[in-house]
């Protein structure tokens, strides 16, 4: 279908609006099935370190995707790049329950089911981010703003999915919310299909470096951007560690946390779902003062909340004081996500956008996933409130080191002005 590039006043926003829509439907399917994988492996397994397992399968293929796709999402285009991995994805991820109900998914098939749908739905979400600050330039958005409503819109949609997966596991079971999920990705990838305009954006006049190369030479370009600029180098390297926690935690940790000490689906969509209203009222707030407050605060002070928030689960203290504080700590996480996004934004390149952005998704996640295998593992030698409490410890030494970074002072230097224009079709 050829949608006109040409934007008019009236027009201009239906693209990033179709944009922020399927991001949205994708993040309530997404939620769904973090929710209901972990929970079916606990329900017909009983074990923790299987979890651990799928978890793993499930993350080890972002960090490849991610490396990979950058480069392919540059050289391809961020539109098509974005409809194929929804559809591919549509189909993996309704294979789990198609095969479940004939009794033919063995526990390899759902580790590469799994491993499948990640690696191919990385590209696509780094496409739908590579994109945005074009149809943000477009819609007369600054790149925080459009960061930040992307936050709130999928954080608002995990709001939603997290409750409703609790409610509908109860219901149905856990494999049967795989099939909602499915639908999911076929309506993302129906509405950048229809609504998002065939565009790249591209610099007016490309230098030898800027070209598309080999794939490795693509890679190694994204890591050496990042690598030369001492604000990214150091966020990655901070983010590296935090995230091979925080995966651990919700991959594996909360969904043997609240079947050990509270026993029902439920519970656990609650606790993602008011940490996840939360993080909507951060990043809105975020979005409304981010150019006259001081963003190294808002990270910083999030850090520390999300920290304590490991003490607060090894105390195990009654449920509603654990939606207080996953509410809080969402509230205080919302803005950090903006404010990476934001940087990156203004930082790199457009001809680099989606090779910097692989780099940063596959960079920090490159050692998650012996993270939550080793989380599974150890659950079933250790005490679950120890390890929480050792989690907690850990988090709070890497955050300390932020206060004593100069370099993160750089951060409120940055300008929400779009980079981006209107590029050619493609």
């Amino acid at each position: 279908m050829e949608i006109s590039t040409t934007s008019t006043a009236p027009t201009s926003r239906i693209p990033v609006i179709a944009l922020f829509t399927a991001n949205a439907i994708s993040a309530i399917g997404n939620r769904m099935t973090q929710l209901a994988i972990p929970w079916f492996v606990l329900e017909t397994t009983g074990s923790a370190a299987k979890t651990g397992l799928v978890a793993f399968f499930v993350i080890l293929p972002t960090i490849f995707a991610a490396f990979v796709g950058g480069p392919l999402i540059d050289k391809l285009g961020f539109r098509p790049s974005s409809i194929v991995s929804d559809l591919i994805c549509t189909v993996t991820i309704g294979a789990v329950p198609l095969l479940h109900s004939f009794g033919l998914l063995e526990f390899w098939v759902l580790l590469a089911l799994v491993f499948t749908s990640s690696l191919v739905e990385v590209p696509g979400a780094t496409a739908r981010i590579a994109i945005l600050p074009e149809l943000a330039a477009r819609a007369n958005l600054s790149n925080e703003k459009a960061g930040s409503f992307e936050q709130a819109t999928g954080q608002g949609a995990a709001l939603v999915g997290a409750p409703l997966a609790g409610l509908l596991i109860a219901w149905l079971g856990a494999s049967q919310v795989l099939w909602l999920d499915a639908a999911t990705f076929a309506i993302s990838a129906g509405l950048v299909l229809l609504f998002v305009p065939r565009t790249k954006t591209q610099p007016a006049e490309k230098t030898e470096e800027e070209k598309p190369g080999h794939w490795l030479e693509g890679v190694l370009d994204g890591f050496k951007f990042i690598w030369n600029d001492r604000l990214f180098r150091y966020i990655m390297i901070v983010a590296l560690f935090i995230n091979m926690l925080e995966s651990a935690k919700y991959s594996v940790i909360m969904p043997y946390y609240t079947q050990t000490f509270f026993g029902q689906a439920l519970d656990l969509g609650l606790l993602v779902a008011v940490s996840g209203g939360g993080s909507v009222a951060g990043a809105l707030i975020f979005g409304a003062f981010s150019e006259r407050l001081p963003k190294r605060i808002f990270i910083l002070l999030g850090l520390v909340i999300m920290g304590l928030q490991y003490l607060a689960l090894a105390a195990v203290p009654p449920f509603w004081v654990l939606l207080v504080v996953f509410g809080l700590t969402g509230l205080a996480e919302g803005p950090i996500n903006p404010i990476m996004i934001a940087v990156a934004f203004n930082r790199a390149p457009p001809s680099k956008m989606g090779r910097v952005f692989g780099t940063i998704t596959a960079g920090t996640q490159l050692i998650t996933p012996f993270g939550v295998l080793a989380a599974g593992f150890i659950l079933e030698q250790l005490d679950l409130r120890l390890l929480l409490l050792v989690m907690g410890i850990i988090f709070m030494v890497i955050t300390s080191t932020m206060f004593l970074n100069r370099y993160l002072r750089e951060l409120d230097a940055i300008k929400g002005a779009p980079q981006a224009s209107p590029g050619a079709e493609n």
